[in-house]
């Protein structure tokens, strides 16, 4: 069967970024459409910037399509390179300018939500909004080297031994990290959790101060 012939969408990354080294028209294309979420996700998370997330995600991929032989398959998969890629823009990016830009809304780079909402009431979706927001600022807070082993194995669910590959250290300082962020984290959230929790005059009582 001829290049042309082959359904694409089945294939997997490598398959995929080995067709597109052969100049396959629509193999890296598809492979972009694939993966560009995910690292767009990931770069927004890392740096609270929407700016930042579209300016690293496409360095990713013009690294990618001009460089294909970056990657070695023996030492992870793509998804993990991609975002270690990425990782190393992301931090090159905040070197340069220190200032976090807060996300303001849950919008990915096509307009959709990146979350599904709650068909509930109004005040429960608002409840949930402020939550997520509360969490989001909380991860963007810690230092990079804790706030990346969280966004790659808390949201985006990756394995101790994917994300060690992405961030190109072992196994073990992953899991202590990811240990250490958990808690760092708790700790932050705690206040507002704790103010949750108190009566409703308390809480009037602390807005009047």
């Amino acid at each position: 069967m001829g290049e042309d012939l082959i359904d694409l969408s089945r294939l997997d990354d490598v398959a995929l970024l080995q067709l597109a080294r052969r100049g396959h028209d629509g193999a890296f294309l598809t492979l972009y459409r694939r993966r560009q979420a995910k690292v767009y996700r990931f770069s927004m998370q890392m740096s609270g910037s929407a700016s930042i997330a579209d300016d690293v995600t496409q360095e990713v991929f013009l690294a990618l399509m001009r460089q294909p032989g970056r990657y070695d398959p023996e030492r992870g998969s793509l998804e993990a390179f991609l975002y270690g890629v990425a990782r190393n823009h992301v931090l090159r990016r905040l070197g340069a300018d220190r200032r976090y830009v807060p996300i303001s809304d849950d919008q990915g780079e096509s307009g959709e939500s990146l979350d599904q909402p709650y068909q509930d009431d109004p005040h429960t979706e608002m409840a949930r909004a402020e939550t997520v927001e509360s969490v989001r600022r909380a991860i963007l807070s810690l230092p990079e080297h804790y706030r990346e082993v969280v966004v790659l194995c808390d949201l985006h669910e990756m394995s101790y031994a994917e994300a060690s590959a992405a961030l190109g250290c072992a196994v073990g300082t992953v899991r202590s990290r990811l240990h250490r962020a958990r808690k760092m984290l708790l700790e932050k959230l705690r206040p507002a959790a704790e103010q949750e929790d108190e009566p409703d005059g308390v809480k009037s009582a602390r807005c009047v101060v």
